[in-house]
């Protein structure tokens, strides 16, 4: 078979994309989502289904800082599921670590494929952000201090997220991002067009060049976090290294450089759920991105 994306043929593609198979049963994971997310809503005070359209999926949900002070800095976090998968009631499992620490959690529920297509998947991300933006202050969150974070297909669009040219249409300064996070992210979508995640995506060559951030311009001066799971296949890996080293080749050190932070013993999926562990070297990054400190871990004094 001819190769169709560097040196893969579309079997070879379909092995390098196929996330689930890189786990021996991702059930428990998956539950783990809805229930440690479960139990942040029940726990912790939110504001749940704040609608930021007019369509029924346009929803959030908004952890304030357990401090109660205003000016929080704002996590807004993108769940992944291959853009057909999950929601925001699967998305909210780091809020009691990240709350206690002193920020404001927001999660984001997006339409999912094939009844949306990518495009409406990534306006509605930023009209998201955007209304974000307008409205945060009456949580206590900064508008002027939002950072990003996703994994997967989340990854992905927060990379569109970090992409120029689209912030004077959705009525937002081009710096409304101060920092992000992409876990395990897609940054180049044009290998997707070969294998079977385009059963449900859908993509021409076309939408997938206009919807991959690697190939769009960047003009974000801020701070960028890249992570993975240990157990990844070489070409997820690979486009997280691309991106952070295409990032910081136009940046250059300084405070809107990127860095990579290794996740051992973590896979594609188990590693959204160390965001919720105080000393996971993932979690203190962000913090520290978000100029805060880790929370004492609530079994210690």
């Amino acid at each position: 078979m001819p190769a169709l994306y560097r040196h893969y043929d579309r079997a070879g593609l379909d092995v390098q994309y196929n996330a689930r198979s890189t786990v021996p049963d991702i059930t428990p994971i998956i539950k783990a989502y809805a229930d440690d997310s479960r139990a942040a809503r029940q726990s912790l005070p939110c504001a749940l289904n704040v609608a930021y359209g007019e369509h029924a999926d346009e929803l959030l949900d908004i952890f304030p800082a357990a401090t109660g002070a205003a000016g929080a800095p704002v996590l807004f976090f993108i769940h992944g599921g291959y853009w057909r998968l999950l929601s925001k009631d699967d998305s909210s499992s780091m809020a009691p670590t990240f709350t206690r620490a002193g920020a404001v959690v927001v999660a984001l529920n997006y339409s999912l494929a094939p009844a949306a297509t990518l495009d409406r998947i990534v306006d509605q991300t930023r009209r998201a952000l955007a209304w974000v933006h307008a409205h945060i202050a009456r949580y206590g969150g900064d508008p002027g201090r939002i950072h990003v974070c996703g994994s997967s297909a989340g990854g992905h669009l927060a990379g569109m997220l970090l992409a120029d040219g689209w912030h004077a249409d959705y009525g937002v300064p081009e710096d409304v991002v101060r920092g992000a996070a992409p876990l395990s992210g897609l940054f180049d979508l044009r290998p997707l067009v070969h294998t079977h995640i385009n059963e449900w995506m859908r993509l021409s060559e076309q939408d997938a060049i206009r919807n991959s951030p690697a190939l769009l311009p960047h003009g974000a001066a801020c701070p960028l976090i890249v992570s993975y799971g240990e157990s990844e296949t070489d070409e997820f890996k690979r486009q997280s290294d691309d991106y952070l080293a295409a990032w910081n080749q136009r940046r250059g050190p300084g405070p809107s450089s990127g860095q990579y932070v290794a996740m051992p013993g973590t896979n594609h999926f188990d590693i959204v759920l160390t965001l919720n562990d105080p000393a996971s070297p993932l979690t203190r990054a962000i913090l520290a991105q978000m100029g805060l400190s880790a929370p004492t871990p609530q079994n210690q004094p």
